[in-house]
């Protein structure tokens, strides 16, 4: 290219994601752990999309939702807590504390001081009483072992405070106090999400004690937190690296510098993978499909995506607000969008352009992953918590 950097291109980008990703049959999982240890993250804003990440993934799905609750609520291996850009995902326990050192903390100052500048504008009770009731609402969870908010509001009554948010706005509400001292203290590292109410499907959870960890240097999470990114996700520009973090552009340079990582020759520009790993990569021994749900860590795992998810599917696959619905895959990239319908039918559709042999190909190849996927849901309807315009007509 010029630059005298190695030239990474698109089809060894694809090779990448496919094994690393966990996606190509030769590369998939055996536990819920692994998987999430191979992404560093799964998104976890939407309960189903977890379970639907997991089981793409898997050797053997038949168990994913049984396995995967196992590790979240019982063996605490994984935890669902916010992470990167204010987003909730779940994380291996062993990366808690990374995370929070490194993109939490800066959060959860502005979220706190946020709340009590709300507070203060009505005539709401000060800072200190917020702590007071923090601590009550806290000893409260801690009894309980997982609560919901109106259970810990039973034991701390001023939970259900409310004061006006934005007065005159247009967009002006009525908050809780729970509402947002629960949501501070998810940011804060000090409460966690808990087993949902319902099915796996839930969006209505418990909150649970968060599990102790250690208090890192932020600069020495940050570089550990992008090392395992990179090595995931790699190669990836400094627009995905500050997207992906949420962090400031000085604070991705610090931890590439930090982390010893190499430059690249990408068709966006320059790229940096970890060190070492600027050597080829083999494609799969087999070609692959896979069926990944709305808002999944690969493909939401980069800012420019234009290598893996072609511009024109845009309008069909994502929400206004720039979410992912469900994806189709075919050998690294994303050829079209499934839904589930009402009777529990996968359906899909292949917009994508392809070429008549190997549209034959893709069919086939997907009609096996949407038969797999449709075995281990079982009865359960899927139902993306951002809807997407392909992913509503696909569902009718």
């Amino acid at each position: 290219m010029g630059d005298g950097l190695r030239y990474i291109g698109v089809a060894e980008r694809r090779a990448r994601l496919g094994l690393r990703h966990r996606l190509a049959a030769e590369a998939r999982a055996a536990d819920p752990v692994e998987v999430a240890e191979s992404l560093v993250a799964l998104h976890g804003s939407d309960p189903a999309t977890v379970h639907l990440a997991v089981g793409a993934r898997l050797t053997e799905p038949a168990k994913t939702v049984a396995r995967t609750e196992r590790a979240l609520y019982e063996d605490r291996t994984l935890v669902r807590m916010h992470g990167m850009r204010h987003t909730v995902f779940v994380f291996p326990t062993e990366l808690t504390a990374v995370v929070h050192a490194s993109t939490g903390l800066a959060v959860a100052a502005r979220e706190r001081a946020s709340l009590v500048k709300d507070m203060a504008k009505v005539g709401a009770p000060d800072a200190a009483w917020l702590r007071e009731v923090e601590e009550s609402a806290l000893a409260a969870l801690a009894r309980r072992g997982q609560a919901t908010a109106a259970e810990l509001a039973a034991d701390e009554p001023r939970l259900r405070e409310q004061f006006v948010y934005a007065a005159g706005k247009s967009y002006e509400g009525v908050h809780t106090v729970s509402t947002r001292l629960l949501r501070v203290l998810g940011v804060e590292g000090k409460v966690v999400r808990g087993r949902p109410l319902g099915s796996w499907t839930s969006s209505q959870f418990r909150w649970a004690p968060a599990p102790p960890h250690p208090e890192l240097d932020v600069g020495g999470a940050q570089a550990e937190l992008l090392r395992r990114w990179l090595a995931v996700c790699g190669p990836a520009t400094e627009a995905d690296l500050k997207w992906w973090t949420g962090w400031r552009v000085t604070e991705v340079r610090r931890a590439l510098t930090a982390i010893g990582a190499r430059a690249v020759s990408l068709d966006e520009g320059t790229g940096y993978v970890v060190a070492g790993d600027d050597g080829p990569v083999p494609e799969p021994t087999e070609p692959w499909a896979a069926l990944l749900p709305g808002l999944d860590p690969t493909a939401m795992g980069w800012q420019l995506r234009e290598w893996y998810l072609p511009r024109e599917l845009w309008p069909a696959l994502f929400d206004r607000s720039g979410n992912v619905g469900p994806t189709v895959w075919w050998n690294g990239r994303v050829v079209g969008g499934w839904a589930q319908r009402r009777d529990g039918e996968m359906v899909w559709r292949l917009p994508g352009d392809l070429a008549p042999a190997e549209r034959r190909q893709v069919e086939a190849a997907v009609a096996v992953e949407a038969e797999r996927l449709q075995e281990w849901v079982g009865p359960a309807r899927v139902t993306p918590r951002f809807r997407t315009p392909l992913e509503r007509e696909l569902a009718g």
